[in-house]
């Protein structure tokens, strides 16, 4: 190989760090927010959730890419995934200036069709025009970041997003405290955080990698084909996910007029990103391994280094989940006084511990099997136990058995054992070993 190896450490700390920072820009826009207005703090939230929607269509191209480039890349054939960036920066940027144009020019027809709150109804539509008539920066950012990331550059990506999080939160603090813009500042400093985002990786992935032609021709319409491949199945897979994820939000809210177990579970979902961080870092880390070692017919190293990540990803993923038990009372008074919800929060991640161990397991075989390519058994699995589990078991345990939000976290937690028994019994099938995507 050409390219230098990094190993999973090196690849998982960088990874992990900036799933760290992205998730940290959410909270922090939220908590700057709502010191201004509560009814924007609704307002962003609900537009972020459609936007979110939309740029589903961005990961059927980025998540394909990802196994393609590495497994050429393992091969020696760097030119070949020097092409498949090209190809998938084309069709993003297609979708994405489409897509910036129907949420600029139709954010009020979106809004009313969903059905949005008065009160929250030109907050909302302010955030739309700005943030997602700028989505077309969601289309070129993953792509130049998996760019940088499948030849081993993982830190440049990470200085990318933790540079966009401080000019984000100084330039939040600016248009909501000095110029007073509410929520079209918040929007402006996203998309000026974005840009610079987008300049870093683009810099970066410019400096860093240097290809040069193996020799051997592979057509653009022979890759495309590969990325869909494992693009359109891990889409659909997020698309599930959605439908399962709103349709558990949605038996929550019946569970008590208050709001007490929808508020429980935003309150755990919270602290309990911390721990998936860890699990989705490991998992993409050695997605990337596997996508050299594939590439170099290397199958027993595959094997073993999903072994290896699975591990440490459960071992890291659940420790932090039991600390965060452990220590649940006094991060949750961070929150709020109330002990009835402190007690509750506390039960959620009780819970978490058994839903990590799942999870980290299984987001390190899944990522595995995508980057082989056998990404249509990961969807189908994912979106019969997702809709069964997740929102089944929502209604079930808790409504049926009145568990109320425990009952849905239990629902949660079995999705993703179940899962990750499934994943690793694919995985020691072997079926993965025929699925290389680089034809002799």
């Amino acid at each position: 190989m050409k390219h230098e190896r990094k190993t999973l450490v090196q690849l998982f700390v960088p990874i992990s760090m900036e799933l760290l920072f992205l998730m940290l820009a959410g909270m922090i826009d939220t908590m700057m927010l709502s010191a201004v207005n509560d009814d924007a703090v609704g307002a962003v939230g609900t537009a972020n959730t459609y936007i979110g929607m939309f740029i589903i269509m961005f990961s059927v191209i980025t998540s394909g890419m990802t196994a393609v480039m590495t497994q050429y890349i393992g091969a020696g054939r760097e030119d070949v995934a020097h092409k498949a960036r090209q190809i998938g920066l084309a069709f993003n940027l297609a979708i994405g200036v489409i897509l910036s144009c129907v949420l600029f020019f139709g954010a009020e027809t979106i809004l009313d069709t969903m059905g949005i709150a008065p009160l929250l109804r030109e907050y909302a539509k302010t955030y739309l025009q700005i943030v997602g008539g700028c989505c077309v920066l969601n289309a070129a950012i993953p792509l130049f970041s998996n760019y940088l990331r499948a030849f081993g550059h993982t830190k440049a990506p990470m200085v990318a997003t933790i540079t966009a999080n401080i000019v984000n939160l100084v330039l939040n603090g600016f248009f909501l405290f000095v110029m007073k813009w509410d929520v079209a500042g918040v929007a402006l400093a996203t998309v000026i955080s974005r840009v610079v985002n987008l300049c870093i990786v683009v810099i970066a992935s410019k400096k860093y990698i240097r290809v040069q032609e193996s020799g051997e021709y592979v057509s653009r319409r022979e890759i495309f084909k590969q990325i869909l491949r494992i693009g359109l199945p891990s889409a659909m897979e997020s698309v599930f996910y959605n439908i399962a994820m709103t349709l558990m939000i949605s038996f929550l809210n019946q569970m008590d007029a208050e709001g007490l177990n929808v508020t429980a579970r935003s309150y755990a979902a919270q602290i309990i990103n911390f721990a998936y961080c860890i699990s989705a870092g490991m998992a993409n880390a050695n997605a990337i391994l596997t996508g050299w070692r594939l590439g170099a017919k290397e199958y027993e190293a595959c094997d073993k280094g999903a072994k290896k990540a699975a591990l440490i990803g459960v071992l890291a993923g659940a420790g932090t989940a039991l600390l965060f038990t452990i220590f649940s009372d006094y991060i949750m008074r961070l929150f709020t006084d109330d002990p009835v919800m402190i007690e509750l929060v506390g039960k959620l991640l009780f819970v978490d511990i058994f839903l990590e161990i799942g999870r980290a397991t299984n987001l390190v075989y899944v990522q595995a099997l995508k980057t082989s390519g056998d990404a249509l058994f990961t969807t189908v699995m994912g979106a019969i136990f997702m809709l069964l589990c997740v929102a089944g078991g929502t209604y079930f345990f808790g409504i049926h058995l009145g568990l109320m939000a425990v009952g849905a976290y239990i629902g949660m937690a079995l999705d993703e054992c179940i899962r990750a028994v499934l994943m690793v019994l694919r995985w020691r099938s072997g079926k993965w070993r025929t699925m290389r995507l680089i034809k002799a």
